[in-house]
Formats: C-alpha cells, structure tokens, sequence
C-alpha cells in the first residue's frame, strides 16, 4: 500500500526557513517522480516543485526558483522541501504527491487528480 507522511510544518516569522520531509512507505522513492504541493485558503492547489527520480531532473516553479529545494533520501525512503526567505502569502497546506512526470526529460507536474497523496502539513508564516 503506498503512503506518503508529510511532517516539519509549523509557525515561522516572514524570512525565516523551513525544512518538510515526506516519508514513504509501499514504494522505493528512489527511481520514483515525486511533487510538493500547496493550497493556501480558499485557493486552488498549486504545484511547488517536482523531481522526477534521485538522479533525474528538478522542475522549480516560478515561486520556488533561488529559495526552495527539494532533496531526497534513498536510504529513508525520504524526500525533503527545504523552504528559505518565507513570506506570509505562502501560508499554506503542503502536500507531497506521486504527481510528477517526466516529458521530454524534463520534469513537469502530473495529473494532480491522479496519484497518491499525503495528509498534508500545514506551514504557517507570520508578518
């Protein structure tokens, strides 16, 4: 059964870093194309960044481009989102998602109807 467990959310003031991991289980992470994700209230979700295996390409949304990486760990069966310089309007639910492909060998979002999804964790940022 696969299953996806985010964690690291929490209160940061406005500049400040996180670091959100998203544990797998049911499946080898590894060779396997993985997103972040966020929905802020009442907005749609919208993708963060996307990876598309340990060795392969890094899609960077235009908000994640210089401040946000995503980094795994085969050996945990983990995937990290280190988020720096945080600002208040990215107060969201962030979610890591089996929602990422490769086109042309690059990586781009998925389907986000499609593929298995985490409970979410939540990312507060104060002023």
């Amino acid at each position: 059964q696969v299953q996806l467990v985010e964690s690291g959310g929490g209160l940061v003031q406005s500049g400040g870093s996180l670091r959100l991991s998203c544990k797998a289980s049911g499946f080898t992470l590894d060779r396997y194309p993985i997103g972040w994700f966020r929905q802020a209230p009442g907005m749609e979700r919208e993708g963060v960044i996307c990876s598309t295996s340990s060795d392969g390409d890094t899609y960077y949304s235009d908000a994640a481009k210089g401040r946000f990486t995503l980094s795994r760990d085969d050996a945990k069966n983990t995937v990290y989102l280190q988020m720096n310089n945080l600002k208040p309007e990215e107060t969201a639910v962030y979610y890591c998602a089996t929602v990422c492909r490769e086109e042309g060998g690059r990586a781009t979002f998925g389907d986000t109807t499609r593929g298995s999804w985490g409970q979410g964790t939540q990312v507060t940022v104060s002023a």
